[in-house]
This record gives structure tokens, C-alpha cells and sequence, in this order.
């Protein structure tokens, strides 16, 4: 892939946070390393302070720019004005691909796209979902309207890429077996973080890490950190570390039960100082697709309890004891209490470094994505395309 001419690369996505962020910096970091122009478009009513020192670490890498205008999580009448402001943004950008991750941002760069097609521009659209509309049920008008727009984009997308056997099993059972290019391209992270934390003197035992949302669990959490403390026999500690629209409510929860003492609550910080809080990182979510904290957790050495949803098997071991069964703190209590009470655990379930490195890099991920781009571009190449004015 030396010798094919450098790229400039869009990546649409609506909210600056979470793992569709962390996916999209690390995509752009690794091709502007390999001489690629990127840009990113995103909401701009989103984020916070520390979501503003991630846009400053990666903005040197933005040959493009960061493009920021407001991107309503649902489906509104000010999307109308947020499209005609996304395809003027790109347009003059003149990009050769438009990335979209997530449900709106893929909305945003396949009609940006089609439109630039409609004018003979030569510009590869593709999608990533990361989860999105996939964990709507069909059997909802909401899901069902959801899923059906799915469908329909798919005439305007040249390739979806998937993060997980899940997501792509997931699509083909609630969309339909795609009409359009499909690749696996698992999300990975950098070399940087396969390095061991160790946990620091006044460590806890558990550590919930996420947003605070019900999709997440940290319900399920509150509920199985005391029944495994019942499970142990004696009083336990943890921390809920992150931000979210229900933080308050799972305070309550925690207050309401005696547990305000023994569960502290931080806000969002950097999954590292995160780590060296505890050894045993507990993932109790709903649903997901592939979660960057198991990957992150993984790569620091770190011991991942987690609930049996989306990809977080096919990165742990489908047959792993680390998993607990969705939806029930009862299991995910038993396997708490495990990590902490049966000498060699972690030792015995984790999967080795070395392996989970040799499939979920950000190198591997980057190097996939790149040559996905140039396939798809390659075949347009006979094709006499007509640039947009600028």
C-alpha cells in the first residue's frame, strides 16, 4: 500500500464521546501518521472538558480541519438545516472518502456523499454502526422504521464495515443480508496502551468505567456489588467512574440500599488513571457492540468481568467464566466474587496480551480500514469522474 496516492479522509459522527470517538481518533492518528489528510465533523452541543483536550492532542493530525455544528440525537426538522450545512462543509473539503459512524453520522455521510456523486464527484461512502440502530427491536414502530432506513441507505452506501461477528450477525438479522460491500474490521487500540497498570496502594475491588445510562448497567452493578459482598462475607469496595444523564438516580439507588460508603462515584478521566484504581474492571452492560473498555482493560492487564452481550465474547472467549449471563445481577455477583476470592483467577480466564494484541490493534484496524478505502476507490478509477466546483 506504499506506493497508492495519499488520501483526504472525512469521518462524520455525531456525539464526541464514547467509543465511536475513541475509534475515529485512533483512525486518525494512524493515517495521518501514514500521510493521510483527515478531517472530522461532529456535534457541537456534546462533550466536555475532557472531550476538548482529546480534540487538542489530535487536532495537529486534522489536515481537514474539525468541523462542529448541532446534531440532535433524534430524528428532528433541524436535520434538514444540519445536511445542507454537512454538504457544504464537505464539499469544500473535496474529500475521496466520507466515513460515517453511528446512526446519524452515517445518515450525514452517505447523502453528503450521494450528492456529491449526483454532481459526478468521485468520493467513497462508507458506515459503521458501532451498535447504534442495531439495538433497536423490530418489533417496536420505532425499531421498525429504524431499521427500514437502514435498509434503504444501504442503496447509498458503497461498504459497510462491521467491528464484530455480532454487529455483522446482528445487521443481517434486523436489517437483511447487505446489498452493498461488508468487511470485519475489528476496533483495536494502540501499542501504547498494552502496557500493564498497576493498581494503586488504596485500590478498590471493583470499578464500574462508562457513561451512566441504563444501556450500560451500572444498576446491574450497584445490584451484584452487594449481592457479592453477601457472596464474600464482608464489606467490599468500589467506584462508579464516569458521566451521564442518570448519575443522579444511581446515586439515590446507592444512598437507598447503605451503599454510599462503600461505592464512590468520580467523574469521566482517562481510562488509565481510571486502571490503577482497581484490578477488577466490571462491565454489566444491556447491550453493546465491541466495547473499547474490555479491549482497554485487556491491554492494561486488568481483570474484566462482564456481561455475555455483542462482541465482548468473541474478545474474552466465548466460553470465558469471566461472562455473566445479560440482565442478571445474581450472575454477575457470582462472578465478582470469584475474581476476588479464588487464588490464579485472573491468571487462569484472561486471555494473553500477546493474543488479544495480535487481533485488536489499532495498527491491524487502521491498515484494514486504509486498504477498504483504496479498494473501493480503485474501482472507480475507469470511470471518468468530473470534480466539484469550488
Amino acid at each position: 500500500m506504499a506506493n497508492q496516492r495519499p488520501l483526504r479522509i472525512i469521518h462524520c459522527f455525531r456525539s464526541p464521546v464514547g467509543g465511536i470517538f475513541r475509534h475515529v481518533r485512533d483512525l486518525v492518528l494512524e493515517h495521518s501518521k501514514a500521510g493521510h489528510e483527515v478531517g472530522i465533523l461532529c456535534d457541537s452541543s456534546t462533550g466536555g472538558k475532557l472531550e476538548d483536550r482529546l480534540f487538542d492532542e489530535i487536532r495537529p493530525h486534522l489536515a481537514l480541519g474539525l468541523t462542529r455544528v448541532p446534531i440532535r440525537r433524534s430524528v428532528s426538522l433541524s436535520d434538514i438545516g444540519v445536511i445542507w450545512e454537512t454538504y457544504k462543509n464537505i464539499k469544500s473539503l473535496r474529500p475521496d472518502v466520507l466515513h460515517g459512524h453511528g446512526a446519524k453520522g452515517g445518515v450525514l455521510a452517505r447523502l453528503a456523499g450521494s450528492a456529491l456523486r449526483v454532481n459526478r464527484y468521485r468520493v467513497a461512502r462508507l458506515y459503521t454502526a458501532h451498535g447504534g440502530s442495531l439495538h433497536y427491536s423490530r418489533r417496536s414502530f420505532l425499531g421498525q422504521f429504524v431499521l427500514r432506513m437502514e435498509r434503504l441507505q444501504e442503496y447509498f452506501t458503497d461498504a459497510l464495515v462491521f467491528i464484530c461477528e455480532y454487529e455483522r450477525d446482528a445487521y443481517i438479522k434486523k436489517v437483511g443480508r447487505p446489498r452493498t460491500e461488508t468487511r470485519l474490521i475489528y476496533n483495536g487500540i494502540a501499542d501504547r496502551d498494552f502496557e500493564l497498570i498497576p493498581t494503586r496502594s488504596d485500590a478498590v475491588h471493583y470499578i464500574y468505567v462508562g457513561m451512566l445510562r441504563d444501556l450500560k448497567g451500572p444498576d446491574l452493578f450497584v445490584d451484584a456489588f452487594a449481592k457479592a459482598e453477601r457472596i464474600v462475607g464482608r464489606p467490599l469496595s468500589a467506584l462508579m467512574i464516569g458521566d451521564g444523564p442518570d448519575r443522579d438516580r444511581y446515586r439515590d439507588m446507592m444512598v437507598e440500599r447503605g451503599l454510599g460508603k462503600r461505592i464512590g462515584m468520580l467523574p469521566a478521566m482517562r481510562v488509565q488513571q481510571a486502571f490503577a484504581m482497581s484490578q477488577n474492571l466490571v462491565v454489566p452492560s444491556r447491550a453493546e457492540a465491541m466495547p473499547y473498555i474490555v479491549l482497554e482493560g485487556l491491554g492494561a492487564g486488568k481483570t474484566i468481568i462482564a456481561t455475555r452481550v455483542g462482541g465482548i465474547p468473541e474478545a474474552l472467549g466465548r466460553d470465558s467464566p469471566a461472562l455473566a449471563r445479560p440482565e442478571d445481577a445474581d450472575d454477575l455477583a457470582r462472578v465478582m466474587a470469584d475474581a476476588i476470592r479464588i487464588p490464579g483467577w485472573h491468571e487462569a480466564i484472561m486471555p494473553p496480551i500477546e493474543q488479544v494484541k495480535s487481533i485488536f490493534s489499532a495498527s491491524v484496524m487502521a491498515t484494514d480500514v486504509l486498504r477498504l478505502y483504496h479498494d473501493l476507490l480503485e474501482r472507480e478509477v475507469k470511470q471518468p469522474a468530473i470534480a466539484v466546483a469550488s
